[in-house]
């Protein structure tokens, strides 16, 4: 299903993978494990966790028993921080156009409705940190 809100695949990978090695915990997660899991493909999963390495995000170990993990508390990282890892900073627009057609910002056809909802989205990436989507009981246990 298709939303208002667009982000990248990348980012969308991104964000889920973090938040699977977030409930994960001190264990390492496969590539091939997670891309299962979320039903993607393993080689564009492989190209984000490696950008996630190169950005501090996850460190990935080698060998039958490796793969990726954390390379930062999950109480520190935000989601606003792993969406710019991947996609740089984050600038939404007020307009449906690339290059806006309205004269007059005041007088767009959706309002301020645009303007609104990017706000709480950001605000929301900003306040939620990967601890955020863990349970319960795997916070208590750190």
């Amino acid at each position: 299903m298709r939303t208002a809100l667009r982000v990248s695949e990348a980012t969308s990978l991104a964000l889920h993978a973090m938040a699977l090695l977030a409930q994960n915990g001190r264990h390492s997660l496969s590539c091939n494990d997670m891309a299962s899991t979320l039903s993607v493909s393993e080689a564009h999963l492989s190209k984000v966790l490696q950008r996630l390495g190169k950005q501090g995000f996850v460190s990935s170990t080698r060998g039958p028993k490796g793969g990726f993990r954390l390379a930062r508390s999950a109480a520190e990282v935000s989601l606003l921080d792993v969406y710019e890892a991947i996609d740089g900073p984050a600038h939404f627009g007020n307009c449906l156009f690339e290059q806006p057609v309205c004269e007059d910002h005041t007088k767009c056809i959706m309002g301020d409705l645009l303007s609104s909802v990017d706000q709480e989205v950001m605000r929301y990436l900003q306040r939620t940190k990967l601890t955020d989507l863990m349970p319960l009981e795997a916070v208590a246990a750190k």
